[in-house]
């Protein structure tokens, strides 16, 4: 006789409606609860929040590409000339990228 191996086996058809009817068991908060609560809990006024945007500027020096160092055309990596493995139509590859 042949088995159908797409039909759900008993076991686990039990399973899934047990699991089913605990869920719809639950009481799931609905939109009105949740703004009651948020509303509640609101303790963001005059504190200051941890992800606070800081006015400082940042200030960082750049330093140009020196003559013997390339840009990477994979890793986009500022490599020293002795790291260049290969040249493909005019970009240059570093060894890392190469081995990859």
């Amino acid at each position: 006789m042949a088995q159908d191996y797409d039909e759900v086996r008993p076991d686990v058809a039990e399973a899934s409606e047990r699991v089913l009817k605990d869920v719809q068991k639950i009481e799931a908060p609905n939109a009105k609860s949740v703004q009651a609560d948020l509303e509640e809990t609101d303790l963001s006024e005059g504190q200051e929040l941890p992800g606070a945007i800081v006015l400082d500027e940042l200030v960082v020096e750049v330093i140009p590409q020196g003559a013997d160092e390339f840009v990477c055309s994979e890793c986009f990596s500022v490599r020293h000339r002795s790291q260049a493995a290969k040249v493909l139509g005019g970009v240059i590859i570093c060894r890392e990228c190469n081995e990859l």
